[in-house]
């Protein structure tokens, strides 16, 4: 079968996975990668690595339908927040081509996209998840609070303010801002696996311990029963959620969980929950092919740990060089002159 996956940029290691995943399970699968740039670092573990246009080209749709076609492809899994409402609203289209998406239905990718409207959701299936404060009504302020944009992901424009002056100057900084309460405890994310029926397969909490760039650097596997618990009943009441769900919550000193975050995609840290045994790779193409996979909800490796470290991959100049000048290299030239 013929795997396409998008925005690939750094996941090497979700490439890695794929590939061991397939041979393992001796499936013949040509895997395919789509991205901005040439110089894509997964794009080179890749049988055929693509260029993609901006996801919000007007021809981005029609740019992965001719990469599907040309290549046949089977299953497409997208791997960024900004590309999966706009793909899910053209799910029929790709169908028609004889492609499946590992996409969540549209209402879910609009519940997951808005931090608002993520917390009006938990909210609605009576989940804790921090106060969003009206800055029109600011009287019963608790510092220090975080301030981060509404459509935002991997903590870009995150800024944590400890008193009035810094909230006014950080809600107005960041576009469409979104003011919460800062909750305490222990960060967790949590992989979900869904089959295309929305049927949970697997639950893997990982425990947060460092994080940079807003991924995971160092974690480990937990194998908390009411973490598990707590994020089966999530992803079971959003609508028409399938594959990869990845949760962010809290465990507080009282037990407690307070969910914060749902991204319906493979999460950066996910390879974590790979090599702990939770297989995602193989059981979305059992999934795909009819199957059900026959494991436990928690059949993988407790109290597993993750350290990363920088890696790099190296090839010739020319593999990566562009007809036109990047946007950083415009940047530069403009400094120099």
């Amino acid at each position: 079968m013929n795997i396409l996956l998008t925005s690939v940029g750094r996941r090497v290691e979700l490439l890695k996975a794929f590939r061991q995943s397939m041979r393992r399970s001796n499936i013949t699968a040509k895997i395919v990668t789509a991205d901005l740039k040439k110089s894509a670092p997964a794009s080179f573990l890749a049988d055929t690595a693509e260029l993609a246009p901006r996801i919000d080209d007007p021809d981005y749709v029609e740019k992965l339908l001719d990469i599907c076609d040309r290549h046949r492809i089977d299953l497409l899994i997208p791997l960024i927040d900004t590309e999966l409402y706009l793909l899910s609203l053209y799910r029929q289209k790709f169908k028609d081509r004889g492609v499946t998406l590992l996409v969540s239905s549209v209402r879910t990718n609009e519940i997951c996209y808005s931090k608002k409207a993520t917390a009006i959701f938990f909210k609605q299936i009576s989940v804790k998840t921090p106060k969003v404060y009206d800055l029109s009504q600011t009287e019963d302020l608790i510092f220090p609070l975080i301030v981060k944009p509404n459509t935002g992901s991997s903590s870009v424009g995150l800024h944590y303010v400890r008193d009035r002056t810094e909230l006014v100057f950080f809600s107005n900084y960041v576009k469409d801002a979104i003011v919460q309460e800062m909750i305490q405890g222990d960060e967790y994310t949590i992989d979900v696996l869904l089959d295309f029926k929305g049927n949970v397969i697997s639950i893997v909490p990982r425990l947060r311990l460092e994080t940079r760039a807003g991924e995971v650097s160092k974690g480990i596997t937990t194998k908390n029963p009411a973490l598990i618990a707590a994020a089966k009943y999530v992803v079971e009441s959003l609508p028409g959620a399938i594959g990869c769900i990845t949760l962010q919550c809290f465990l507080q000193p009282n037990g407690e969980i307070v969910f914060i975050e749902i991204n319906p995609r493979f999460g950066g840290g996910y390879p974590l929950s790979y090599r702990a045994g939770a297989d995602f790779p193989s059981w979305i193409v059992e999934s795909y092919l009819g199957n059900n996979p026959k494991v436990a909800i928690d059949e993988w490796e407790d109290n597993l740990a993750m350290l990363r470290y920088d890696d790099a991959i190296f090839v010739k100049a020319h593999e990566i060089s562009l007809s036109s000048p990047s946007r950083e290299q415009a940047i530069y030239q403009s400094s120099r002159s």
